[in-house]
């Protein structure tokens, strides 16, 4: 991953069990998309920036990208959209262990 420049500590659970593990999401700063990157056309400034999930038993990391590198990374830092589709599988915590999304 490029450069971090932006993190969120937070806990999980597989679901059915009860033992909290440490997931840390991790945003890189944003970065100029060249034609070796994407496989879609762009107009020069576009940016992209990489959302990167540590602590899951499988490694999952999103790339997302932006007209320019401030709506990368406005789209970056939404994390909650990909921690709602992970929930199928897990549940979150704040590090307090009060659940991160309201029931």
């Amino acid at each position: 991953m490029k450069k971090s420049i932006a993190e969120r500590e937070l806990l999980y659970s597989l679901k059915g069990d009860d033992s909290q593990k440490k997931l840390v999401v991790r945003i890189s700063e944003p970065y100029l998309v060249d034609e070796s990157m994407v496989n879609f056309k762009f107009d020069p400034g576009t940016a992209g920036c990489k959302i990167e999930f540590v602590g899951l038993p499988e490694e999952f990391i999103e790339e997302v990208h932006g007209a320019d590198s401030i709506q990368a990374l406005s789209f970056a830092t939404d994390i909650d959209p990909y921690l709602r589709r992970l929930e199928k599988n897990y549940d979150f915590y704040w590090q307090d262990s009060s659940p991160y999304f309201d029931k």
